[in-house]
């Protein structure tokens, strides 16, 4: 029994949710087509203090390291948060090199968009510099670049879409402490035992 075209239709879009297109693209474009911005490059003998300052400056979550043109590292935030901040470090005598994350996994310059969004979503990455065939830094995808890039396929008109709203975190569930944010709602802060007991 032939099952009638809108459900097979139905079908389809489960099975390949999203723009038709989107499935193409992944496969089919270079990351490249995916970054909106160019990275920001340091070489390895840069400040902390420096590269601190141009972070913001330019908007970035990361700097590529370089040594003689060749990528060595990168520092991100999660660098600082993991390797800075209350550390004691003395920002304008130390050197960007003594706390980046060394040897970062990296892609072609002309991978696909799947395989940069592999890395992020199943690796955990939040930024994968790009290098031509000789190691030279071409680029660096960010997963916000991605997240850019894929809501390209979804033409929402934000005036008609209904946002979710927030999920209210319970308010006396044991070791979770929670404190007043900015908007008046609280948020909660780590928990104090682990989290199989309090996710419920």
């Amino acid at each position: 029994m032939a099952l009638p075209d809108d459900e097979t239709e139905r079908m389809l879009q489960e099975e390949c949710p999203g723009p038709p297109d989107l499935e193409s693209a992944l496969i089919d474009q270079t990351i490249g087509s995916a970054i909106s911005h160019p990275s920001l490059v340091v070489d390895v003998e840069t400040s902390l203090a420096e590269v601190l300052r141009f972070m913001p400056e330019s908007d970035r979550g990361g700097a590529l390291i370089l040594r003689d043109g060749k990528l060595v590292g990168i520092f991100t935030e999660r660098d600082v948060l993991l390797r800075v901040a209350g550390h004691g470090v003395d920002l304008e005598q130390a050197k960007v090199a003594e706390h980046m994350t060394r040897d970062p996994v990296t892609l072609p310059a002309d991978a696909s968009v799947a395989s940069a969004l592999n890395k992020v979503l199943v690796e955990g990455f939040r930024h994968i510099p790009l290098v031509d065939d000789q190691g030279h830094p071409t680029a660096v995808v960010s997963m916000r670049d991605l997240i850019e890039y894929l809501s390209s396929f979804f033409n929402r008109d934000a005036s008609t879409s209904h946002p979710i709203p927030p999920r209210r975190l319970p308010q006396s569930r044991p070791g979770l402490t929670s404190v007043p944010a900015p908007n008046g709602r609280r948020i909660a802060l780590w928990p104090r035992e682990p989290a199989a007991n309090w996710l419920g």
